[in-house]
């Protein structure tokens, strides 16, 4: 396994982060955006793969680029988290240990006990794309937001998704959307979420993310007949929760 983590000016808590995951996993890539605060120079003298995009090319274009180096390697599963500081690399574990039980899923770690820390704006946007989601991958889906997963690489393997700036949000769903059509579903596990004072603003933008999201997903569906069969699956069953 790798550990790809997306940076954009997180130069504030990035070199805690890749060091706790390097206590979890010895193959860490950090794919760092264009940042203009320092954040590469952070990471001196930590034994990880640093790649370094240009420009601001987008979280999609850091994921991909971190996925496909990762699977140069020889892995079999991929894990990426936030170098904001707010996913805990010590639940890398947790979400292996999932990952053995349920092989050929996606799993996510997901702040399912914390709704009340949750912002209502953030949360509600959560909900309405969790809705899309899962009709266009055909099953219930807990959580299609949060980006601390573990992709198996067979999946990453066989699929190709457009990683633009303008999909950079979109990425993460789609790709649950195309693991659903090749019979790879999503299993989710809490996690705890850390907030702190000193973390920069979400780069999520509730209303433009979401709607760029609806927008990927309306069109899958019109592309499948609007797929009615897949909103039945999403409603009628519960979502793959391990606790």
């Amino acid at each position: 396994m790798a550990v790809v983590i997306p940076a954009y000016n997180e130069a504030r808590t990035i070199r805690e982060v890749v060091q706790q995951a390097l206590q979890q996993c010895p193959q860490v890539i950090v794919v760092d955006d264009g940042s203009q605060d320092g954040t590469a120079q952070q990471l001196e003298g930590l034994p990880i793969t640093l790649l370094q995009n240009p420009a601001n090319l987008g979280k999609a274009a850091s994921l991909w680029r971190g996925m496909q180096a990762a699977l140069q390697l020889g892995v079999q599963g991929v894990m990426t988290l936030d170098g904001d500081g707010q996913h805990d690399p010590r639940d890398i574990p947790r979400l292996l240990a999932v990952a053995e039980k349920f092989p050929a899923h996606i799993v996510i770690g997901s702040r399912l006990h914390e709704k009340a820390n949750i912002p209502r704006r953030r949360y509600l946007a959560n909900r309405f794309a969790n809705f899309w989601i899962a009709w266009a991958a055909g099953y219930p889906i807990a959580d299609s937001q949060s980006g601390f997963r573990y992709y198996p690489a067979e999946l990453l393997l066989h699929v190709t998704l457009q990683h633009e700036p303008r999909h950079s949000f979109v990425f993460e769903s789609e790709i649950l959307i195309e693991g659903g059509r090749r019979g790879i579903r999503s299993v989710a596990t809490p996690i705890a979420a850390i907030y702190r004072d000193n973390a920069r603003p979400s780069h999520f933008r509730p209303v433009l993310d979401i709607v760029r999201i609806t927008r990927m997903v309306a069109w899958k569906l019109f592309s499948r007949g609007m797929f009615l069969s897949g909103l039945y699956r999403s409603m009628s069953g519960k979502a793959l929760i391990v606790e």
